[in-house]
């Protein structure tokens, strides 16, 4: 289990608990922005996971995700991708399992339940689909 601002949750591949993470990404961005601190990997997971955040872990997950610590993440609402990224790589982490076994269908309606009117995570995809349709 995870502690984040006095919540536990219970790191699953699933949508429920996708869901609760989504909604911590945005409270966590809220608390670092009202801290003056910065929105960047190392930060949330530091935030979430405290000490056990060592800089292994930071590593492996941000390795996983291919993305830097200390970069300034984007409002999830509006740019999910790397998010989702985020998010699949530190459940993977924090499970023990492959990056590449995480469910993306149980994140991505997640994220869809989390932030109902942002921007879609697979804008890409469905421009695509809707060509071929043509």
């Amino acid at each position: 289990m995870s502690k984040c601002h006095g919540h536990l949750v219970k790191m699953e591949n699933s949508q429920e608990c996708f869901v609760q993470l989504w909604r911590m990404l945005e409270r966590t961005r809220r608390l670092l922005g009202g801290q003056y601190k910065r929105f960047c990997i190392r930060n949330v997971l530091k935030s979430w996971f405290g000490y056990e955040a060592n800089d292994d872990f930071i590593w492996r997950v941000c390795h996983q995700c291919e993305q830097e610590g200390w970069n300034e993440l984007p409002l999830p609402s509006l740019y999910p991708r790397k998010h989702r990224e985020l998010l699949r790589a530190i459940v993977a982490v924090r499970l023990g399992i492959s990056y590449w076994k995480i469910n993306l269908k149980a994140l991505d309606a997640a994220y869809s339940i989390a932030f109902p009117n942002s921007t879609p995570i697979n804008v890409n995809k469905k421009g695509k689909k809707e060509k071929v349709k043509r």
